[in-house]
Formats: C-alpha cells, sequence, structure tokens
C-alpha cells in the first residue's frame, strides 16, 4: 500500500475516534486536574433563554472548573438518572435546572446521600425541599415581578397610544399566550401581569388563554386560530415569554400587522429579552419586554457552585445576598425601546 493511501486511512480513523469521543448526552470542558468538577443539568437545551443560561455557565467556569453538562429534553426522569451519573462520577456539586418543579426532593434527597450540595436554577423547588438539606441553594428571579413588569410595560404603552384602543370602550381585549401547566414562572406571570394592570386603572377583558409550553411554532398555531375568530378585536397580545411573544408577530405579520407605517398593528409584550425580541422592540413591530437576566443568573450559579465545591459558604467573596429561602434573586427589568440598551449590554 502507498505511504500516500496509508496516511489518508490512519487520519480518518483519528478523525472518527474524535467524533466518537464527542458524541453522546454529556458536553463538558476539561480544565486542569485540580480543578473541581460540576454536574449541570438543563430542562431542555432548545428553550430559547435557557441556552443564553448555559452558555454563561460555560463562560463563567472557564478555566476554573470541569463541567459534566447535560440536557434533560424535558424528561424528568432522564434528568434523574443525569444525576445518578454525576453522584457516581464524584462531582463537587450539582446545579440542576429542573424539569419539573416537583421532582426537586427526589434530587435533593439523592444529593444528601452522598453529601453532595445542591444549587437549583430558573426552576424554584417548594420551601419544605428548600429546607429539608442545608446543602440546598436557589438561584432565579421572583416570578410575579416578571408579570408585574409586563403589566408596566403594557399600562405605560397603552396610555401613550390611545388609538389602540380600537373600540373605544376604555378597556384593553386582550389574549394571553401561557406558558408550560403549573410551572410558577407561568402561573405568576399570567396572574400578575392583569393585576397591575386593573390596579393602575385599566379595565381589561380576557378574550382568550392557551399554554403553548413556551414554544415559538406553538403560540404562532394558536395565534393564527384566535385572529380567524376575533380579528381586529384583539387589541393587546400578552406572552409569558418572548419565543411565543415571536410567533404570535409572525402570525400577525402573515396576515399584514406590526410591518412599517400600516395602521394595522396590535401590540405584543413578552417576558425575557432576547436578542430576538430586542431586534423586534427596534424595528417597532413588538412594544416591549422583561429582561430576565441570563448573565447574572448564570454567574450567580458558578459563584455559588465555585464556593461550595471547594468547601467555602456559598456567598463568600460574591456580591450576592440569600433570602428567607436560601434564594439568590436576581431581578428583572421593564425593558422597552427607551432602554433597550439595558437588555443588550446583557449580551456583550
Amino acid at each position: 500500500m502507498r505511504k500516500s493511501s496509508i496516511f489518508i486511512i490512519s487520519a480518518a480513523l483519528i478523525i472518527s475516534s474524535v467524533m466518537l469521543m464527542s458524541c453522546g448526552d454529556n458536553s463538558g470542558t476539561t480544565v486542569s486536574a485540580d480543578a473541581p468538577t460540576i454536574g449541570v443539568t438543563i430542562y431542555r437545551y432548545d428553550d430559547n433563554f435557557m441556552s443564553f443560561v448555559r452558555r454563561n455557565i460555560e463562560s463563567f467556569t472557564s478555566g476554573k472548573a470541569n463541567l459534566i453538562m447535560n440536557d434533560s429534553q424535558n424528561n424528568q426522569a432522564q434528568q434523574n438518572d443525569q444525576v445518578d451519573v454525576m453522584l457516581n462520577k464524584e462531582v463537587k456539586a450539582l446545579a440542576i435546572n429542573l424539569v419539573d418543579p416537583q421532582a426537586a426532593q427526589t434530587i435533593i434527597d439523592k444529593a444528601k446521600a452522598k453529601d453532595m450540595p445542591v444549587i437549583f436554577f430558573n426552576k424554584e423547588a417548594s420551601p419544605q425541599a428548600m429546607s429539608s438539606y442545608d446543602k440546598t441553594w436557589y438561584v432565579g428571579t421572583k416570578s410575579e415581578e416578571s408579570g408585574d413588569m409586563q403589566g408596566q410595560v403594557v399600562v405605560n404603552t397603552w396610555r401613550a397610544n390611545p388609538s389602540w384602543d380600537k373600540n373605544g370602550d376604555g378597556v384593553i381585549q386582550y389574549v394571553l399566550i401561557k406558558g408550560e401547566p403549573g410551572h410558577p414562572d407561568a402561573e405568576a406571570r399570567t396572574s400578575h401581569v392583569t393585576k397591575y394592570i386593573t390596579e393602575n386603572g385599566i379595565q381589561v377583558q380576557r378574550l382568550e388563554e392557551q399554554n403553548a409550553n413556551w414554544d415559538t411554532a406553538r403560540a404562532k398555531d394558536i395565534i393564527d386560530a384566535w385572529m380567524q375568530k376575533h380579528g381586529d378585536r384583539i387589541e393587546f397580545i400578552f406572552s409569558n415569554n418572548d419565543a411565543m411573544a415571536l410567533g404570535a408577530l409572525q402570525s400577525i405579520q402573515a396576515l399584514g400587522y406590526n410591518q412599517g407605517d400600516n395602521n394595522k398593528f396590535i401590540p405584543i409584550v413578552g417576558v425575557d429579552a432576547i436578542p430576538d425580541m430586542l431586534n423586534e422592540i427596534k424595528k417597532g413591530s413588538v412594544v416591549g419586554t422583561v429582561l430576565n437576566d441570563a448573565l447574572n443568573q448564570a454567574k450567580a450559579v458558578v459563584d455559588l457552585s465555585l464556593n461550595v465545591s471547594a468547601g467555602k459558604e456559598p456567598l463568600e467573596g460574591t456580591e450576592w445576598t440569600l433570602d428567607e429561602v436560601k434564594a439568590v434573586r436576581v431581578p428583572y427589568v421593564p425593558i422597552t425601546i427607551d432602554n433597550i440598551e439595558v437588555a443588550e449590554n446583557t449580551y456583550k
């Protein structure tokens, strides 16, 4: 066999081996042998917001820790198995974005048996579960705050644009796209947005409400049906997150709404302030959103994880504080075109 052929075959075998080593549910970043290993699960990688949290976790741990990163694919049984694997690999801490908040106690019991610290993030465990183990903490937000701030965006923009009241009755006829059934963020955002609006002197009338499970395509299909049913009676679209808000935008733009200077406009407001949503706010096709700070949530998760991995107090050397349920709360910020740079700065 010619030398060139041997070289080509050898190179192909090496590439194949590398590709095989790269496959699997777990992805990781390798540092030194002395660095701690932190086990992380994300409830699903294809969630728009969580993709930014995940990337920031990877960035903040770079050079400081080895990561075992898992996509739980929205399957709690799969996440439980991933936790078992990580515990057997003797990680120094777990950082868990729960699939189902009701499963927190199961995770805690597994970790407690190994004396393993656990930092939950984004989906909050119950106070009872949190109090059952002294090495459990949470990083996230106050869910109701996002609903209040979304309501603030609605109130301010509605009052500034009297033409949005198409039938002139002084009442906001709205539809609401809800996230995941039973998810604490979805429930709080749904109740608090209208609570804030009515407490600030504006009446509302709900035309429709339906779960779209945080999904863009599902939200588009829902709005397609609602537009056929209600058409121009819809005066505002409230969405529990930006991904669904963008699906709503796709739906109404296909009917000629929210494009350029035409008079066909239905205001939309979301939550998360992901880059695609910020771009639409700058175009004027979407009214506003609420910054769910992926950068600082990831930073807090990493700060606490590194500390507890080293046997330190969780807040040592950080700017974070814990509330009465051992939670670090990263504040929300209402975002419109007037302060859009606040959200843009979190992605720099």
